[in-house]
This record gives structure tokens, sequence and C-alpha cells, in this order.
């Protein structure tokens, strides 16, 4: 009755101008470049309507979300997204889920879908982290008797994402891959990777040195001008440059190659970009202290980093098998 009222007392040209704004409004949303309804991303019998927009995200449907954690849509008009703002907001969870986790909860991306409709969706790596703020809580004892079928789910969604990277998965399912340039390796490498080189400037923080020890059980260096032993820069290798991009580490290896007597003039990342290279590098490094932090041994501490950010290898196209046995 109120929207009648109102509409009833707006002239024709405010009617209009208000139309012009809602239209504007909707086609500046993102678009879908690749996806459709009938691609979903599939992990058992669980299927997650995925899509591309504009710009390369790669995002996940909101609704389908909800149903493939086990959670209880409801009446909400909104698509599951009180359900799952309430779920993540619960004081139990509060020391498993992160602020910005929260907050990425409670706004999710709109996009413009097939057709004109407005979508809501988040992206591919969200669920991810969910999930293993999910799992986190279970061992800890937080989840309710009625939520622990959410952890379950959780547990069959990043056995899938194990297999090969959420965004390969994503690609896969929209047929994304099939529409890449044939450079487009290349093309990422070249975004990262710079032939000049640049002074060197702190990169790796101490303490993800001192947790690299704790958990391989070395004595961490007295001091920070003590050399580091050489296996230290395969372990470096392993568990940040060749989990950042496709052919990274042979890129770097490359454009920094060893002198005669074994060493390299310079370390990998002063030849990182500065607009992507570095942030991808900084942002992958937290991620792992993150990591480290949560773990008491190596063993542990591997499973977690393979499941979260799996190795890239040399090329785009992974093979697409998800299997599971739950």
């Amino acid at each position: 009755m109120g929207g009648k009222a109102r509409d009833a007392a707006l002239s024709d040209e405010e009617k209009s101008a208000i139309a012009r704004k809602g239209a504007a409004a909707r086609w500046s949303l993102p678009k879908v470049i690749c996806g459709a309804p009938d691609r979903p991303l599939r992990i058992g019998n669980i299927e997650i309507p995925c899509y591309v927009l504009e710009g390369e995200k790669r995002v996940l449907v909101q609704r389908a979300i909800v149903s493939a954690m086990g959670m209880a849509r409801g009446g909400s008009s909104k698509g599951g997204g009180d359900r799952l703002a309430h779920f993540v907001n619960q004081k139990l969870l509060n020391p498993f889920i992160s602020e910005g986790l929260k907050a990425v909860t409670g706004s999710p991306l709109k996009f413009l879908a097939a057709g004109g409709r407005i979508a809501h969706g988040y992206e591919a790596e969200f669920l991810a982290k969910l999930c293993f703020a999910v799992m986190d809580a279970e061992r800890a004892g937080a989840l309710q008797e009625q939520q622990k079928h959410i952890a379950k789910q959780c547990r069959i969604l990043i056995e899938g994402f194990s297999v090969v990277g959420i965004n390969a998965l994503v690609d896969e399912a929209t047929g994304y891959q099939e529409i890449r340039d044939k450079s487009a390796l290349q093309k990422i490498l070249a975004k990262y990777v710079k032939d000049e080189w640049a002074r060197w400037t702190r990169r790796f923080p101490p303490e993800f040195y001192k947790h690299l020890f704790r958990l391989k059980h070395i004595p961490f260096p007295p001091n920070e001008g003590t050399q580091k032993p050489s296996y230290v820069g395969h372990w470096t290798n392993d568990i940040v440059y060749s989990r950042l991009a496709p052919g990274l580490l042979k890129k770097l290896r490359e454009v920094n190659p060893k002198t005669p007597s074994g060493t390299r003039s310079r370390k990998h990342h002063q030849h990182l970009t500065d607009d992507l290279g570095v942030p991808e590098l900084q942002q992958h490094l937290s991620n792992v202290e993150f990591l480290m932090k949560s773990c008491t041994t190596w063993s542990e501490f591997k499973e977690r980093l393979d499941l979260a950010a799996p190795k890239c290898g040399d090329t785009l196209r992974l093979p697409f098998q998800v299997e599971t046995n739950e």
C-alpha cells in the first residue's frame, strides 16, 4: 500500500527519472562472460552454478553455496544470504571466522546474469575459506550437534578443491578454459615477472622463517644477519613460488639463473612486478603464515597448504576429475 501511495504521488517525469536511475545501476553491474545454469560446478553430487565475470572474476551463486553446505535456505527473499550471515556471526564461531570473512559474507557480489537478471554470489575462494573455518570449529568442538552435517559437507567440498584449484574448477565447468587465448600463460607470467630487477627490499617477514624452522624442528638462526642454509631456498620454492601462478617458478629461474658458483645473484622476489607479482606474494605469505601458526607439525602444515593453495604446475590446463568417497 505504501508503494502504491508513493507511486501515485510521483509525476511522470519523476517516475521516468527513477526508472532511468534503476536501469543505469543495473547495467553498471559486472556481466557474465562465461558460464550457464546448465554448466554448474560439480563435486560429487553437489552442484553449484558458477560464472566468470568481466575482469576474469570467478563467482559462485550465493543460494547454491547455502545448499552445498547443507544449510536450510528458509523463506528469505535474499536467496540464503541472511541464513549464511546468521551462521558465520554466531558467538561460538567467533574464534574461527575472521572479521574479513564476516564482512564478505554480509556483502555478496551483485552481477548481471542472463536475461538482465541481477544475481548474488561470492568469489570462488570464499567457499574454500569458509569451509576451512567450519572444519576448524568442528575440531575444536564448537559446532552444535545439528550443525555437524555442515562440517561433513565442507569436508566433501574441500576434498574436491584439493584435486585442482578452485579457479580451474570454475573455468572447466563454465567452459572458459576453451576460449582462453593460447598465450594466456605467457600473459599471466608477464604480469608477475619482469626481466629487470629491483633493489632488494624485505619481502619475507622474520616470522615466516621462525615458523618454518619451528615446524622443521630446527633452531632458528640467532640473529637476522645469519646466513640461512641453502635448503631453506628449496622449502621456499615449494611453499611459495610454485603456488603463486602456473609456470612462475620456472620463469623466475630463467630470468634469475644460477651463477657458475651455484648461487643466484639476486632473490627471486626482486624480479616480481610491483603491480601484481609483489602484492600476490605478500598475500600468499600472509595466508601461509596463518596456516603455520595453526599447525604443530610439518606434515600437518603441508596437508593444509596443499588443500588451500595447491601447486600450479607449468600449464594452465589441468585434469578435471573430482570424486569423493563420502
